[in-house]
């Protein structure tokens, strides 16, 4: 009688890592130098091209109204026969102003609420974080319509009214950051050297939140300007004759109706491709402070 020889044991599953080749990087890089060429196109078409062409972007010409893009006139002209070009270039430039204004105005308030709640903590922590959690539960859109609702239309309104709606994720960073640092070494034996809570959060929690409120300002700017040109889509931001992108798309909205598309789309175009850029280089700058792993596990 014969038995047969048991079945050799499988062999154990090996974890598999798969790294990031470079084909992967060379994409990231492209993706970096495409965002950082098209912000700096946006910056010199903001810079250059009002006094570079001597032309004004308010002059009214009804015989060439609605005439689509050609040479004279790249991207065609709007309802009143105004150049359309160089009205998104002028319009870029209140939307990124405005963008920018925000940003920086809500990155200063965000992260003084932030430092303050980390570093104080007990009552004054939870009372700014109730703070922020109220004015989380509004939605930003119409608290942003309420307040730009109680000034006169302009661009400091739109400018207060996007900044008051976005301090909150970056209060909410900086605490949590100053969080942890409160843990470190270095913040015990500083407080243990007889150093007050001023001097300590000036002289080493500010430095080292700072790239993480640069960081959270870059990634809000995108978002500013297109909570500007939302509002002012809603008539609620700038004037109808302040060329803005918002202005420039609500006005437009009847020749699309009509068949006409350009006064819509290359406003709209101004306004996605800036934002994807300057959303590109904030993600790279974003894996260069917060580093991924280069190899992922393969299951």
């Amino acid at each position: 009688m014969t038995c047969d020889a048991p079945a050799p044991a499988a062999a154990p599953e090996t974890t598999q890592w798969r790294s990031y080749g470079p084909k992967r990087r060379s994409t990231r890089a492209l993706r970096v130098r495409t965002s950082a060429a098209l912000v700096a196109a946006t910056v010199l078409a903001v810079l250059l091209v009002p006094p570079l062409v001597q032309l004004d972007q308010q002059a009214v010409d009804l015989a060439a109204k609605l005439r689509p893009p050609s040479f004279q006139h790249p991207f065609g002209t709007d309802d009143v026969g105004r150049d359309l070009l160089l009205r998104c270039v002028y319009g870029l430039r209140v939307s990124l102003l405005v963008g920018v204004a925000a940003a920086l105005t809500a990155t200063v308030v965000g992260t003084a609420v932030g430092a303050a709640a980390g570093a104080l903590g007990g009552w004054a922590d939870r009372a700014l974080m109730r703070v922020v959690d109220t004015f989380s539960s509004v939605p930003h859109l119409l608290l942003g319509i309420f307040i730009v609702a109680m000034f006169r239309p302009g661009v400091w309104p739109v400018v207060i009214s996007v900044a008051l709606t976005h301090w909150l994720s970056t209060a909410r960073i900086v605490r949590a950051e100053v969080l942890s640092l409160r843990s470190r070494p270095y913040i015990d034996a500083a407080v243990s050297g007889g150093a007050s809570r001023w001097r300590v959060a000036v002289r080493h929690l500010l430095p080292a939140v700072l790239p993480q409120a640069a960081l959270a300002a870059v990634l809000m700017v995108p978002h500013a300007m297109w909570h500007e040109s939302a509002l002012s889509f809603l008539g609620l931001g700038l004037p109808t004759h302040t060329a803005s992108l918002g202005t420039l798309i609500q006005t437009a909205r009847g020749s699309l109706l009509a068949g006409q598309w350009w006064p819509t789309l290359f406003p709209g175009l101004f306004l996605i491709v800036p934002t994807l850029a300057i959303a590109g280089l904030a993600g790279a700058w974003r894996e260069r402070i917060h580093p991924r792993h280069r190899s992922e596990l393969m299951l």
